[in-house]
């Protein structure tokens, strides 16, 4: 067995773009800024699932650097991560999915969530909001962290 973490932070975009997490896009918030759809709990689960296949990072394989993945959607990027991890030998037998933010709420969205992630990993996996209490940039709403553990079988 091998266990991955990620993590990911955006801060929320001055413009109109759309809030995506974990392929949901909410209504009436305001999104993130990033190089792809800014898609923080793809991008942290990816991470996961990278790590504990000893694959590096998502930076390696999707680069902002990269115009390839300019807006980008983060779904399709972590369909791709999954498909490097069975590659390498892996079956992800999990995920775990901390998304920490003060808006929006995540419990309205938490099944859509979760159902997304499952679809694309192929595995049980758990989402849960967490709010900052006030605490730091993410509790002065300036952005959305979010954590991701992965656990894989051979």
């Amino acid at each position: 067995m091998r266990i991955g973490q990620g993590f990911d932070i955006h801060r929320f975009a001055d413009d109109d773009r759309p809030l995506v997490l974990a392929g949901v896009r909410i209504a009436g918030e305001r999104g993130l800024l990033g190089h792809s759809d800014a898609d923080a709990v793809a991008h942290a689960v990816s991470d996961a699932l990278l790590g504990a296949a000893g694959l590096g990072d998502i930076g390696q394989h999707f680069p902002d650097t990269d115009p390839t993945w300019k807006g980008a959607d983060s779904m399709a990027i972590l369909r791709e991560v999954v498909s490097k991890v069975r590659e390498a030998g892996w079956k992800v037998a999990n995920v775990d999915v901390n998304v920490i933010c003060e808006r929006p709420k995540i419990a309205p969205h938490r099944n859509t969530m979760q159902q997304n992630l499952v679809d694309a990993v192929g595995a049980p996996v758990n989402v849960k909001g967490r709010r900052a209490e006030g605490l730091g940039s993410i509790g002065r709403v300036e952005g959305i962290a979010c954590m991701a553990v992965a656990l894989l079988i051979p």
